[in-house]
This record gives C-alpha cells, structure tokens and sequence, in this order.
C-alpha cells in the first residue's frame, strides 16, 4: 500500500533526528497526527496553547540543533507566532508545519482561513505553501536546509486535503547536507588585525552566544593578550567556566566590572555577539567585531575593523601572528573590581529578607548553590532574567535558556517542557515570574501529563517588577503593575502535582532542596520582597533624578510605606550610585 504525504512528511523528519512534535491536535492537521502515531518513531506532545509549543521546540531546537512543532488552520497558527518569533530571532532551527484549509477553499473566506505567507512572513526564513503532492517532498526538503544552515525558522504549509494525497517521490536530492565550513579573515585582514593588536596595551574581549564553541580558543586569546573578557548573557554559560580572565556582564542586566573593563580598555573585540544596547558600548576606544554573519557588523557601534568569520576558526587564525604581551597591569585592575564588584553582590545574599519579603538575590543564589553543575536553566523575561544573569554560574555544563533577544514574558515553563522531554537526564530549572506563569498557567497541565520532573520556581512579587523599575526610572509612578495572583502551590496541586508555598527566609534551603530531591514535577511559589530592585551597571542622574520623581509622587499619592520599603529595600544600591 502506497504512503501517502503526510507520511512522507513523518519520515522526512525521523530522517533529520526530529524526536517530538509540539503540537495541539484537530482539522486540517488530523492526518499528519495520524501518520505520527502509526510510525511510531516521532512523539506527538499535547500542548494546551501552540504558543508553549513552539517555545518548547525553540527550546529543543537550541540545545540539540533541531526541532518541529504544528498548529491547525485559523488560531493555531495564530498562537504559534509569539513562539516561532523567539525561535527565529535567536537563531535556532525550528520546522513549524503550519496546516490550512482545503486548497479548493483558497481565497475564498472559508472558516478559519489565514494567509500563512503573510502570517509567518516576518518571523521566519522558509515559508511557503504545498498544494500538490509533487511540490511536497521538495518544498520540505528546502524548508529543513533553510531552518538549519540559516538557524531559524521554516514555515511549511500543509493544506489539509494534500496530506491524504497520495506521495510522490522527489526528482531532487532528499537528504540534509550538514556542512560545517571553515570561515576566517583573509590573511590581509588577519594582518592588518594582529598588528593592532600587537601594539595596543589595554584589551578588552568581549563574547556573545556565537563564541559558544569558541571558550578554550577565547581563554587563549585572552592569555596571549592579558585581556580581560566580558560576555553577554547568551555567552555566559559558555564563556564564564574555567576562565581566569573573565569580569562579568555588561547591559541592563550586567554588572559594573564588565562595563568598566570596556570603557577603560584601549581596544574592545567583539566575538559573535549582536549585544543590542548601544548606550552601553564605549564611544572613544577602537573596537573590532568578528562575526560569521557580516551584515551584522557595525550596527551597534562604530568600528575601526570588521571581519567575517567563525570565532574559534578566526581566534586559531590569528593567535600565531600575535606576540605574547607582557604587561598585564589592565588585567591585573579589571580583575581586582571584579573581585570587589562580586563581594558587593555578596551583600545582597546575605540579606535574606523576611515573611513575605524575601530577597530575590539569596533565593537565585541558594538555587545556584544546590544545583547540578549540568543543570538546564529556563529564565522568564523580567526580573527572573537579572538574578539568573548574576546569580547563576557557569560550569562548562549548564546551559540557560531564555527570550534574550525577542524578549517575551511566560517563556520559562513552556521552555522547561521542552528542555526536559528532549534531556530527561538532566535536572531542568525554571525561573518564573508570577507575570509570566499567569500567562500560560493552563500549560502546568502538559507537565503533569508526560509526568516531566521540571523544578518551576516562582519568584513571586506580586508584580511586573520590570516594568515596575521602567515607570519608576522614567519619573513615573508605577500604575497597574500589580498582580493579584491564585494560590500558584494550589494551581499545581490541583494540576496533580506538588506545590509548596515558601514565606519566609529560613525555609527557601530545605524547600529547594527538597524540591531538588523529588523524582516528579516541583512548584514552589516564594513570596519574594516585591520592592527589591536590579539597578543597572551604568547609572546615569536621569535614572536617579527619574526614581527621586516617581518616590515624590508615590509620597503625594498616599503610597508612603512603599516608598520606604523601596528605600530599606535598596539601600545597598546607594553605593553603586554614589
């Protein structure tokens, strides 16, 4: 019996070591999820929103290369956007088949017709529409190549009645071709390169997440140069570990050494990183970017020189032209602030807070403390984002994943879920926001239904605290950032798994750890200080002056002991400021 196109889609994908598919069954796309159960070979995952399905394939796909995930006609592809969004601005190879109506039905209104051309235009690299079974085996076959060499999204639409069609064998080549080209400078470019490198004193390198392969070459870099090393939070699982010459962050969520060593340098070198903060960067220093994408150069700053190429490839290229330096007395300064700037970080530890009011720093810190050194990290946009950035380390295992660059809310849970169905080895953390879990609670039950061991930690504030620290800088008081939350430890214990509610400080230890201990599904819902700020590296008066506004206001609104939580909250800031 001959197979028809939708199995042939089901094979094409085992082929490329797609193992699941994120997806919420019905219509137009109940053939594809029929020729999935009779393979048997590829999992179809019931996600309660699309949109949590395309985050957990966002998450599979950056950890293992690939990953696919469905919506039917109408809504489906609707939710699926937000996610397929994230995937493709963070660069990772997500196939979404995207199932339509009946082709006979085209243009002609029909119940839940969208324009998926249109739709997902913006949001990925492939995007097109079979409607016949010819067109299928090819159009998929491109659509995979796009998704992974170009790392990003591959749009393929099905239309419902081409599923049941009969297969037809493709007259092009159906396998995937996974090159891996060696891509460097020229020999004048390296030249040119080494001989300014040669002769600067003070260095500076700083790393995104396309040095990720690159830490033992950067490491090397770095030592020959006695430069210190700066990374963003993308590069940081990968850059931080076993790396004697690293200062931390830089940005919005970094930290003051890692801004310091950049300005004070005399040359800055941009390793795979498209850090999007221009404020941040240093005007008056020479900087160099190398990146294998060459369009990307030059658009966050001014460069002396820009270069095309892999960071490991270009760094094993250049390190023979460059002489060993001697002088280390920039190194030596950045590394002493570092040190300090990590003792002052210290202080906000210690400071565990009380009922209700736990700092958000010891509980990140206690986290990092008793997790595995090969732990998954998923991190909500937000406040959850700082306290992972500063709090969470390195080892050269870990990995984190977040919304880094399209910055969307409710990303962790829905990551999580993909972190753990494609690595049920490994420990999966996720850093909640009680903003961002509210959004797609309902997906809680997707985890108790594949039974998936995720430890959710809620870090409950009972606000939008970022948006919170946005109004207040900006001379605003903050207005309907409040939350008004359930019960979350309830929510998970009517989900049918366990919850617990952690208030005070001297509870946080053991209920992590118990948490960590428990072989099944964990939601712990920590009351956290909601007046607990993160002030970025870079200070500047307008962001002084702007929270001095918006306390007066908040003052002459009646909120007064706001306002002096807020104080007795931060008062550890005042010496950042200052």
């Amino acid at each position: 019996m001959s197979k028809n196109v939708a199995e042939q889609l089901v094979e094409m994908l085992i082929e490329v070591g797609v193992k699941r598919i994120y997806a919420v069954t019905g219509d137009s796309l109940n053939y594809f999820n029929d020729a999935v159960r009779r393979n048997g070979k590829i999992k179809w995952i019931h996600v309660r929103n699309e949109e949590v399905g395309a985050f957990a394939a966002a998450a599979e796909a950056e950890l293992d290369g690939i990953a696919c995930c469905a919506g039917s006609c109408g809504p489906g592809h609707v939710h699926l956007i937000n996610g397929l969004y994230d995937a493709h601005r963070s660069h990772v190879p997500v196939i979404a088949i995207a199932s339509t109506i009946p082709t006979g039905e085209f243009g002609m209104d029909f119940f839940q017709e969208t324009n998926t051309i249109k739709l997902f235009d913006d949001c990925s690299y492939y995007n097109q529409v079979a409607t016949t079974a010819e067109q299928v085996p090819r159009m998929f076959q491109t659509a995979i190549q796009h998704a992974i060499h170009k790392k990003g999204v591959a749009v393929f639409g099905l239309p419902g009645d081409v599923a049941q069609l009969d297969a037809v064998e493709s007259i092009t080549s159906m396998q995937l071709f996974r090159n891996k080209p060696v891509i460097r400078p020229s020999d004048d470019e390296l030249s040119e390169l080494s001989t300014l490198l040669n002769k600067e004193k003070k260095i500076t390198l700083y790393c995104g997440i396309g040095a990720v392969d690159a830490h033992d070459e950067v490491v090397e870099l770095a030592a020959k140069l006695n430069a210190s090393v700066g990374f963003s939070f993308r590069g940081k699982m990968s850059i931080q570990y076993d790396n004697p010459y690293e200062v931390g962050m830089t940005g919005l969520l970094g930290q003051p050494s890692g801004y310091h060593a950049m300005h004070e340098a005399d040359v800055v070198v941009l390793l795979g990183t498209d850090f999007p903060y221009v404020n941040f960067m240093p005007e008056k220093n020479k900087i160099i970017q190398i990146d294998e994408n060459p369009e990307r150069l030059g658009r966050r700053a001014k460069l002396t020189m820009g270069l095309c190429g892999d960071i490991a490839d270009s760094i094993k290229a250049l390190l023979p032209l460059l002489d060993q330096k001697s002088d280390n007395s920039f190194l030596k300064a950045q590394l002493e602030f570092y040190k300090k700037v990590k003792e002052n970080q210290q202080v906000y530890v210690d400071d565990h807070g009380e009922e209700n009011k736990i700092q958000p720093e010891f509980v990140a810190d206690t986290l990092n403390r008793l997790a595995n050194k090969d732990a998954i990290f998923t991190v909500d946009t937000g406040m959850c984002c700082v306290w992972g950035a500063r709090f969470i380390d390195g080892t050269g295992e870990r990995k984190m994943l977040g919304s880094f660059n399209h910055g969307s809310m409710a990303n962790a849970m829905p990551m999580a879920i993909g972190a753990a169905l494609a690595h049920p080895e490994k420990q999966v953390i996720a850093l909640c926001g009680d903003g961002g879990l509210s959004m797609l609670l309902g997906d809680l039950a997707t985890i108790k239904q594949y039974n998936l061991p995720i430890k959710l930690i809620v870090f409950n504030n009972r606000a939008l605290g970022m948006v919170k620290l946005e109004m207040e800088v900006d001379g605003l008081p903050d207005n309907e950032t409040d939350m008004i939350n359930p019960n979350f430890a309830l929510v998970a214990q009517a989900m049918g798994f366990t919850g617990v509610t952690v208030s005070k400080p001297e509870e946080v230890e053991n209920a992590i750890a118990n948490a960590f201990a428990e072989n099944g599904p964990v939601l712990l819902n920590i009351m956290t200080n909601p007046n607990a700020l993160a002030m970025p590296p870079k200070i500047e008066w307008a962001q002084i002056k702007g929270m001095t506004e918006s306390m007066a206001k908040l003052m002459l609104g009646g909120k007064m002991t706001e306002v002096l939580d807020t104080i007795k909250s931060n008062y550890k800031h005042l010496g950042e400021v200052l």
